[in-house]
């Protein structure tokens, strides 16, 4: 043991807790997104109750001042590995670990495993998941001691991606087989451009590396639909569930239900819809082998190798044909390995991922992976490939389906699709909030400014909804006319639609003369024929927070839609009518609470 400190006043408290092993274990579920099921358990640490070492940052730091980490560490793992066994749960142990306390001389490599056999569980059930709280000093020592953690059967996990003192190093240097993404950039990645393009590159990098990439710090729906959208299938947070004494194995999200396997007709937005079976080859298979096979089959274009149901690379047609087309070649290099001849960073997605984001990747690379295809997993796993030809026919497709649908002066989706897109959040029991866009004193303007300009300001109108909200999560659709509606599942809804306000009110002045701005109005004909005066065109916006357990059918949303709208209309100027329903139970009458904000 190391000389313990005796400055600090909770040196020997803490000694004592390690030797009476005072601690105890929590686990928090790590979720297979697409099973109801956990995937694994990360095992947590608290100290003894209503005690200053509860918490495990004091547990740890007061351990690190008094010389004691070691130790510590040690006493924490036989614990959380004897709670594991004796609450039967499934899956994979998450095991936190130290860096630091791997590379110490009283290191024993050997401890952990003699301690999985005295309790009987299998050392390719536990990961062990390294927590960098401090620099790491010696990459070499690390890796050593790794090393000898991969040959007894365990699997090796970084904690925090993104946070710490050199974690990408760390990535490269110790080749973890999980990468957990710190929550920093998981949490508002729904409405934050930058962290969902850090996911998606951590993602691409992942796949091409053969890592399995786990989101942490998980809270809201809508963080989860973007996770799965970029094909991520490992889920942590309190969305998932708390850390428990004794944690429930049986996952229920309302997302799940989009993570059932993927047909052409049920998903046909995600790339699985392009999946076709196309069985690999083996590092083992020799060029000669490999050249056969396409010689056989003239429809294949590349051949995916794959190692341990992880693919490692790709034979493209086109290459081999060039190798044995040369003087010599195929006597020469016809008996080695196919690896050899492979393209080593051949484009890698998760069945999950949705056509947008995969076109968006092809489109970037540089290489030609439109014409060679993709390799489609699950989960790191190989399933089979997916060409360029059937991801343009896909999305030529849902362009087709959306310009049928769309409403032909600003394009945006048209009643067919908005109903579909509500009727589909209803299913898979999404709450959202509903905002019905109308503009108030339309009809006039038309009238004195004719419908030219009328169209002009629809379609700024238009572009303004669609500037402000988030289409990652967001829908905008165009009933007709000046008539628009919001499907938002952004958990900053209510600002997007100030912010909505506040740019038309400055921007409005565009569309007048100024000898109407100054007057506030104009003189135009009403519906009876008369002349009255009509004030400028202004925004009403009624908005409504839909649960989706309490309605049945789109109309009945419409209805509450249409509600707040009138409300809204009420007021003058540039309006936010927010309807809050207070609900006793599902279809019944709803008791309506009004809030109104006047934002002119």
């Amino acid at each position: 043991m190391n000389s313990i400190c005796t400055t600090d006043p909770y040196c020997a408290e803490l000694e004592q807790i390690i030797q009476q092993q005072k601690l105890n274990a929590l686990f928090q579920p790590i979720a297979a997104l697409n099973h109801e099921q956990a995937y694994g358990f990360e095992g947590l640490i608290r100290g003894p109750s209503a005690h200053f070492l509860h918490s495990p940052i004091n547990l740890f730091q007061t351990a690190e001042r008094c010389n004691q980490l070691v130790e510590l560490d040690v006493a924490c793992r036989k614990v959380i590995i004897k709670a594991f066994v004796e609450r039967n749960l499934p899956g994979k142990l998450f095991l936190n670990i130290c860096p630091t306390s791997l590379i110490q001389p009283s290191f024993r490599p050997g401890a952990t495993l003699a301690y999985l056999k005295e309790v009987g569980l299998d050392p390719h059930r536990v990961v062990i998941e390294l927590t960098e709280t401090q620099s790491t000093g010696d990459y070499n020592l690390l890796t050593e001691a790794l090393k000898h953690y991969r040959e007894m059967g365990f699997k090796i996990a970084l904690d925090d991606l993104g946070e710490g003192f050199s974690s990408l190093r760390l990535w490269s240097e110790l080749k973890p087989d999980f990468v957990k993404i710190d929550k920093y950039f998981i949490q508002g990645i729904g409405s934050d451009p930058q962290k969902r393009q850090f996911v998606r590159s951590i993602q691409h990098i992942a796949l091409h590396t053969g890592t399995c990439v786990i989101a942490e710090g998980i809270e809201t729906a809508a963080e989860l639909e973007v996770i799965q959208r970029i094909g991520i299938n490992l889920a942590q947070g309190y969305l998932i569930g708390h850390p428990n004494v004794q944690p429930i194995a049986k996952i229920k999200l309302p997302t799940l239900q989009t993570q059932t396997p993927i047909t052409i007709d049920q998903r046909s937005s995600h790339a699985g819809a392009l999946l076709k079976q196309i069985p690999c080859a083996s590092p083992a298979d020799s060029n000669e082998a490999i050249w056969r096979r396409l010689s056989a089959q003239t429809d294949l274009i590349a051949i995916p190798v794959v190692e341990n149901d992880k693919p490692i690379g790709l034979i493209k047609r086109s290459d081999l044909l060039e190798l044995f087309s040369r003087p010599f070649s195929r006597e020469l290099f016809g008996a080695r390995s196919c690896a050899t001849q492979m393209d080593r960073n051949p484009l890698i997605v998760e069945q999950a991922t949705s056509l947008t984001e995969l076109a968006r990747l092809i489109t970037s690379c540089e290489r030609g992976d439109l014409n060679d295809g993709f390799i489609l997993t699950e989960q790191g796993r190989y399933l089979g490939m997916g060409t360029g030809r059937d991801l343009i026919r896909a999305m030529t497709a849902l362009q087709i389906s959306a310009a049928r649908h769309a409403n032909p002066l600003t394009g945006l989706p048209g009643n067919a699709p908005i109903q579909e897109t509500i009727a589909q959040l209803l299913a898979e029991q999404l709450n959202f909030t509903v905002v019905y866009v109308d503009l108030d004193h339309f009809k006039p303007y038309n009238d004195v400014y004719g419908y030219a300009r009328g169209d002009e300001l629809l379609q700024y109108c238009g572009h303004l909804l669609q500037r402000n909200t988030e289409p990652q999560l967001d829908f905008v659709g165009h009933v007709g006319g000046d008539d628009f509606i919001l499907l938002l599942r952004s958990p900053d809804w209510q600002s997007r639609c100030e912010a909505i306000l506040s740019e038309f009110q400055q921007h409005l002045s565009a569309f007048f003369s100024p000898t109407h701005l100054a007057e506030n109005g104009y003189q135009a004909h009403n519906r009876q024929g008369q002349l009255q005066h009509h004030p400028l065109v202004s925004m009403s916006l009624g908005a409504a927070q839909i649960i989706a357990r309490d309605y049945n059918t789109h109309h009945e949303v419409a209805n509450t839609a249409c509600a707040a709208k009138h409300m809204a209309k009420r007021q003058q100027g540039n309006t936010l009518f927010i309807e809050q329903r207070v609900t006793h139970q599902a279809n019944s009458n709803h008791q309506a609470m009004y809030l109104n904000q006047d934002i002119a």
